[in-house]
């Protein structure tokens, strides 16, 4: 909601956020994305792929890494209607699979933390105290958008 936004605008310093279920989509990309999407990191796949790629710059970028809005379907998989705008935008499209990247890991966590340090990104976790049996439940905090920042369950 709201309050999740203003955390990510002001505390974890995004230029914007918006809220897919209290806004319209297309129209907060239109109105935060004037000049369009150079690069969209998608991991929901769905209708706010498509809407994201309505807004695509010229030679955009989109890297696709899930696709968490089709993960429980009872009907197939739906694919980007929008992907036309690839062609118009001369835009590439590419999977992003991190165990590619399995021999850069001791690499990443360097540059990443060292990012962290500089306070050049801000962490943010969501702590959930609790035994092996809480696992499930606190597994579908990420697909309720329950928590806020990486979600963790500390055993007790």
């Amino acid at each position: 909601g709201p309050e999740k936004c203003a955390l990510l605008t002001g505390e974890l310093g995004f230029d914007a956020a918006i809220d897919y279920r209290a806004e319209d989509v297309r129209k907060a990309l239109r109105q935060h994305a004037p000049d369009g999407i150079d690069v969209y990191f998608d991991n929901v796949g769905g209708d706010i792929l498509d809407a994201a790629l309505t807004r695509l710059a010229m030679h955009a970028r989109v890297v696709v890494c899930g696709a968490i809005s089709q993960y429980n379907n009872a009907t197939p998989v739906k694919g980007p209607s929008n992907y036309l705008s690839l062609l118009v935008r001369r835009a590439r499209m590419e999977g992003f699979v991190v165990f590619d990247y399995a021999k850069r890991y001791a690499e990443a966590a360097q540059e990443i933390s060292g990012w962290i340090g500089a306070g050049r990104i801000k962490v943010k976790e969501h702590v959930v105290r609790g035994t092996v049996d809480d696992f499930p439940e606190t597994l579908q905090m990420l697909f309720r958008g329950e928590n806020v920042g990486k979600l963790v369950l500390e055993l007790s």
